[in-house]
């Protein structure tokens, strides 16, 4: 047990996600061990952010708007939207150079074990963008997992009477990647998603 002022720092380091007791050791004694101003900066820094970002009014990605600066973007294209679980896989998605569409947050994934349920993710509010916008496709990237399949696939009921056409990411073997180290599931994806050479 340390003085309480460096437990309880600590402490709060160790409830942050990957951060276990031994890495939030190591940056508390990192923190008190550096320059007073790097210390305030790094304060300066976390308080800052929880006063200025906030969701999107659009899409609920982060941002210091109203709208972030992809929905701002008069060069993306505003028929297509790009549905991700959470705003941290927009990036993601954005160092592919690969969409230049708009994109909706739904703030997680439909998991009834874990007590998330449709009503509770943005899914309503995609369906009015889908209306309002006149959105022609919706790509659903939601995680490849139980609870990202069965989003993918409520979006897909929801939207399809609609009339818009509703995708989900290819998913597969990865680029270099062994069939010996490939499990069942993954290796299946593959094959249903193949493609004519």
């Amino acid at each position: 047990m340390f003085e309480p002022p460096v437990q309880r720092l600590i402490d709060e380091l160790a409830r942050l996600p990957g951060v276990g007791r031994k890495s939030a050791q190591r940056i508390a004694f990192h923190i008190l061990n550096a320059e007073k101003a790097d210390a305030e900066r790094l304060a300066d820094a976390i308080n800052d952010m929880r006063a200025t970002v906030k969701l999107c009014r659009r899409c609920y990605n982060i941002t210091a708007e109203d709208e972030c600066s992809i929905c701002t973007d008069i060069r993306r294209d505003t028929s297509i939207i790009c549905v991700v679980e959470r705003a941290q896989d927009i990036p993601v998605l954005e160092r592919t150079q690969s969409f230049r569409g708009r994109y909706h947050v739904l703030g997680g994934a439909i998991n009834p074990i874990a007590g998330v349920h449709e009503e509770q993710l943005r899914i309503k509010e995609l369906i009015d963008r889908v209306q309002a916008e006149r959105i022609i496709e919706v790509i659903a990237a939601t995680n490849p997992t139980l609870e990202g399949d069965t989003t993918a696939m409520t979006i897909s009921k929801r939207l399809k009477p609609l009339g818009v056409t509703v995708t989900r990411l290819a998913s597969g073997l990865p680029v270099g990647g062994d069939l010996d180290y490939a499990d069942e599931i993954t290796l299946g994806r593959a094959l249903t998603g193949r493609q004519e050479l």
